[in-house]
């Protein structure tokens, strides 16, 4: 059984599919681990740490893999170096990326998405979405710290008093949660919204005060998965209305918010940021779905009107080390559920919840119901 640790191509991407702390847990179940040179040098991993930790450093390391593992997918250019039938996990990113399922079907690999996994409690260690939305969620209240050109928390000294910043985070999620427990640490005074009911209780036992339109609609606004329903026209009206006139008196907001398969929901109109004071922050987790935010520019920080509307690409990227950390650990406890710790081969369990659930290509064709070709579906 041998895995692979890829290396990424994506000049964006920092993190790294592999830890020499996992690849030693990947050698106790009698793999052969072989690492892609320099492939962990931007999260602070050198190849003399995983050889360290028995790995083979390598300029080839997917040739001959049974198994390859990385952040993102391989791009159809990656693909020519890769094995029929290996399985691949990573980050696919399917939604509206029919070509490059395509091209994993084609090249004969088992694409298996990480970020499909069912949320459940067995599948709860494996869930790349909420260790990786943890880390954004901090992240952004660190980027909107320094971009703010005041302190976050009230400071009282003998020249006089600055107050508290005021931080609005739109999205309670686990990125919003943490948002609001960073930005709660650092002194600010902080209230959130989501249209999930659920959400008031856990935003208040941060310490923020909650802020939704709570009418009907409102308590029945989540699916059975855990995830924000697309609101009806008049709720989202109301609920405009609602946050338009709170951020007008906020110094940072934070927008979270995203539904699996579409366009990020526009939360922040124009208007809304031209009603902010010159000096206030926005900062967009979802820019790289459209964006929650009208204004927002992926991969810039723009200023509008004196607001700066932040937009980085790849957040969780941008603390490479703790992100490789967790992702890893993602990585390994689901594939500890597709080895024969007897034989100490890879034996995918094809009825398993978690494999039916994430697999996206086999043996040629795209075999995941949701992201199948029109034609076949």
């Amino acid at each position: 059984m041998r895995i692979a640790v890829a290396r990424e191509t994506d000049g964006n991407e920092p993190r790294v599919a592999a830890t020499p702390e996992t690849v030693k847990k990947f050698k106790a179940l009698g793999a052969e681990v072989v690492v892609a040179r320099g492939a962990g040098n931007a999260s602070g991993l050198l190849d003399a740490d995983y050889e360290a930790a028995g790995a083979t450093i390598s300029d080839a390391p997917v040739k001959d893999a049974d198994l390859v593992l990385k952040v993102r997918r391989p791009a159809p250019a990656e693909l020519a170096d890769y094995k029929r039938g290996a399985l691949v996990v990573a980050i696919m990113d399917p939604y509206g990326n029919d070509a490059a399922l395509k091209a994993m079907a084609d090249a004969g690999v088992t694409a298996v998405a990480m970020e499909l996994m069912p949320r459940i409690t067995r599948a709860q260690s494996m869930d790349v979405l909420s260790s990786q939305a943890n880390l954004a969620g901090y992240r952004a209240v660190v980027d909107a710290a320094a971009e703010y050109g005041r302190a976050l928390p009230m400071m009282m000294t003998a020249a006089g008093t600055v107050p508290a910043a005021k931080v609005f985070i739109m999205g309670v999620g686990v990125a919003g949660l943490q948002a609001i427990a960073t930005a709660r640490r650092m002194g600010a005074v902080v209230t959130a919204t989501d249209v999930r009911p659920a959400t008031k209780e856990q935003v208040e036992s941060l310490g923020a005060k909650f802020l939704a339109v709570e009418d009907e609609e409102f308590k029945n606004a989540q699916t059975a998965g855990g995830y924000a329903k697309e609101m009806s026209k008049e709720y989202q009206a109301k609920q405009a209305a609602l946050t338009a006139e709170h951020i007008k008196k906020q110094d940072i907001v934070i927008t979270t918010a995203l539904i699996p398969g579409r366009p990020a929901p526009r939360l922040v109109t124009a208007a809304m940021v031209a009603s902010m004071r010159p000096g206030s922050v926005i900062v967009d987790l979802a820019v790289e779905r459209g964006g929650n935010v009208e204004g927002a520019v992926a991969g810039q920080v723009v200023v509008v009107g004196g607001v700066k509307i932040v937009g980085h690409l790849n957040v969780p990227g941008r603390l490479a080390a703790s992100a490789s950390s967790l992702y890893a650990k993602n990585l390994l406890t689901f594939v500890e559920t597709l080895i024969d710790k007897k034989e100490k081969t890879l034996a995918v369990n094809w009825d398993d919840e978690l494999v039916k659930a994430t697999v996206l290509t086999r043996d040629g064709a795209v075999v995941h119901p949701n992201f199948q070709p029109k034609s076949a579906a």
